[in-house]
């Protein structure tokens, strides 16, 4: 047995520097690239430079929300194929994310540039921000595949194990951005177009960085041939990382709805429509400076939390979770203070405006804002979830304060109340999604003590008094319900070999350190929200991680024994090896119904539910790891029936043609 993970036994304080301090660098440097702009127009150019660059910046983020998608995606499929050992295919994957990249950002900036006026509409943009919009704009788009190939590649470059250069590049940027943008808006006079150009050449300097490390990867070595487009590995990068697209578009689709109305009910307002753009654009990325301390405090105890929960270790999950709430909580109180006490003096900073600007930059701090200090729960459950494996509830709590809550109170409250609606919605969006978040927070830790309910007695206990003369191994992949195990332990006792199937449970729990109910709970099995699973700055989901280390047991295995293995891809897993015979076990509805309600205590009308929910998740399984569909018959050597002809039948051939298969090997 390996020494256990030091997530299972360091010091929980030692373990939260270690992994949250760079995630919150990291973080805050990304939010401080888009004030740092706003800061120098405000003084340079004045409030509708800002205005300007707040209609502006929603195009930005829909070209990031597909940048990380790429990013994570690629980073994601990095490590999960080294894990099973397949370099080639790392190297193809990776290729085709950041082909996927180039392609698209490409593709973005032709739209962008070419429909620039008519994207601007839809983000809010007024008559009189349009002439510093489309100014800032045009130069921006002109940047913008720089931007995404740069933050594309520096996702590949932190998962393949270099983080610190990751973080430099990203470094290099922000600061450059910072020395620029003064030169080229004071002393070249350039204006808002100053400040474009300014972020344009950090991004150039942060992708050209990033570039030049390809080359230097650790991992893979990235052949030219390997940039050929595949569709079908640019797709599964993709939906690795669509969890980080979900998230920054729904960014996009609130900046858009906030503009536009704030622009409409502004109009009717004594501060018109220019002055709501640009403050409260500003007021949500100073907030966002927040966010993303609260987001990487929580991101770093990530790891720490989902293995210490794998690995049912519950004191320690509650012990971090309790000190990550309670530093969530200290920042946001602190953020509070300073947003009800002093607001005028944090709008200053991005320059100068008359009375009413300065009025509502107060109004704004002062109830947008409100119950910002509901963050500090909030974000943190989101992640918890995440790190745990809920990634459905994990989505809900981070989505349903934007898109559930958010925008239909601006939306209504905006209706009602006018210009004052909109910034109501802020806290009425913060106080629901911290309800939802506690409650479901609450629910879950009152489970953690639950004992492990996975007995130790696991290992199939099938002789191994070996008939066969020379190694063969027989994958045998069933429908629930069609008997398949059962075929597997009469073929496994009759010719004398090991059945593995659930003493896999057990060899990944002795690895990995996790419990033996965390790895049931998770392994075989992919649903329609498996991609919502992913967390920040963790390379797998727990299905990716699970099924990574079970390729290598089942290759181990393979080297090693003949024996019977049940499920998990091993089919696809050993297609190379001529020493393998590949079943799949099958059988109708109404056989699967009885013998479910036999074996299984269920009813009827429960055991045909269960049936087509767990085929239905092993199907989703065998098709995201191996590209195939389960239930296509080319995939086997044998497809049989076991009600047609019985288990002990069926159990039979399959060592007919194991016999058969041993003679024709050399």
């Amino acid at each position: 047995m390996e020494k256990e993970n030091i997530l299972g036994t360091e010091k929980i304080g030692k373990l939260m520097r270690k992994f949250s301090i760079p995630c919150i660098i990291s973080l805050v440097v990304n939010s401080l690239y888009n004030i740092v702009d706003q800061i120098f127009i405000g003084w340079g150019v004045g409030y509708l430079g800002n205005g300007a660059t707040n209609v502006v910046f929603p195009l930005t983020m829909v070209c990031l929300a597909f940048a990380l998608m790429f990013g994570d995606g690629s980073s994601a499929f990095l490590s999960l194929k080294l894990g099973e050992k397949k370099n080639e295919e790392a190297r193809k994957g990776v290729a085709n994310g950041i082909l996927s990249s180039i392609i698209v950002s490409i593709l973005l900036c032709a739209i962008i540039l070419g429909f620039l006026p008519q994207l601007l509409n839809i983000f809010g943009c007024t008559d009189a921000l349009r002439e510093y919009a489309l100014s800032y704009g045009f130069i921006i788009a002109i940047g913008l595949p720089f931007m995404m190939i740069g933050t594309t590649l520096n996702s590949i470059i932190r998962a393949d194990g270099n983080p610190k250069y990751a973080m430099a590049s990203m470094l290099t940027g922000a600061i450059l951005n910072i020395i620029l943008d003064p030169i080229f808006i004071f002393v070249f006079k350039m204006g808002v177009e100053g400040a474009a150009i300014a972020t344009v050449i950090s991004q150039f300097v942060t992708f050209l960085m990033n570039i030049l490390c390809i080359r230097k990867f650790k991992s893979i070595k990235i052949k030219k041939e390997d940039f050929r487009l595949k569709l079908h590995l640019a797709g599964k990068v993709s939906m690795l990382g669509i969890s980080s697209f979900i998230t920054q578009m729904a960014i996009v689709v609130v900046m858009a709805f906030e503009n536009n109305l704030l622009g409409k009910y502004g109009a009717e307002s004594e501060f018109g429509s220019e002055i709501p753009i640009t403050v409260l654009g500003i007021v949500m990325k100073i907030s966002q400076i927040l966010n993303s301390i609260i987001i990487g405090i929580a991101a770093g105890a990530q790891p720490i939390l989902g293995y210490n929960y794998g690995a049912a270790k519950y004191d320690r999950v509650k012990k971090t979770l309790k000190i990550v709430l309670g530093l969530s909580v200290a920042v946001s109180t602190v953020a509070f203070i300073l947003f009800q006490t002093i607001p005028d003096k944090l709008i200053s900073i991005f320059g100068s405006g008359d009375t009413l600007y300065m009025e509502f930059a107060c109004l704004a701090f002062r109830t947008y804002l409100m119950l910002c200090i509901c963050n500090g729960i909030q974000i943190p459950a989101g992640i918890f979830f995440q790190a745990i494996g809920k990634g459905v509830k994990s989505a809900f709590i981070s989505l349903s304060r934007q898109i559930l809550f958010l925008i239909p109170a601006m939306v209504t409250f905006g209706h009602l109340f006018g210009i004052h609606g909109v910034l109501y919605a802020g806290p009425f969006a913060d106080g629901l999604a911290f309800v939802i978040a506690t409650i479901l927070l609450v629910l879950q830790v009152k489970n953690l003590n639950k004992e492990n309910a996975l007995s130790q007695t696991l290992i199939d206990d099938t002789s191994t008094d070996n008939k066969l003369n020379k190694q063969i191994i027989i994958t045998l992949s069933r429908e629930y319900g069609s008997g398949g195990r059962y075929v597997g332990r009469l073929i496994a006792d009759k010719l004398g070999i090991k059945l593995y199937d659930k003493d896999f449970v057990i060899k990944v729990a002795e690895e990995t350190g996790l419990s033996q109910e965390y790895i049931e709970e998770n392994e075989q099995k992919r649903s329609a929200f498996a991609p919502l699973n992913n967390g920040y700055y963790s390379e797998f989901n727990n299905s990716d991680e699970l099924f990574a280390k079970e390729s290598e047991l089942i290759k181990e295995i393979a080297d090693k024994e003949s024996c019977v293995i049940i499920g998990r891809c091993a089919d696809s897993i050993l297609a190379d090896r001529n020493n393998v015979i590949k079943v799949f076990v099958y059988s109708n509805m109404e056989d699967k119904i009885e013998r479910a309600i036999k074996y299984y205590n269920m009813n009827k009308e429960k055991a045909e539910k269960e049936i087509e929910r767990i085929d239905k998740q092993r199907g989703n399984h065998y098709k995201y790891y191996t590209g195939k569909e389960w239930k296509e018959f080319e995939n086997y050597d044998i497809c049989v029936n076991s009600d047609a002809l019985g288990v002990e039948k069926t159990a039979e051939i399959i060592c007919q043609m194991v016999e058969e298969k041993e003679k024709s090997l050399v």
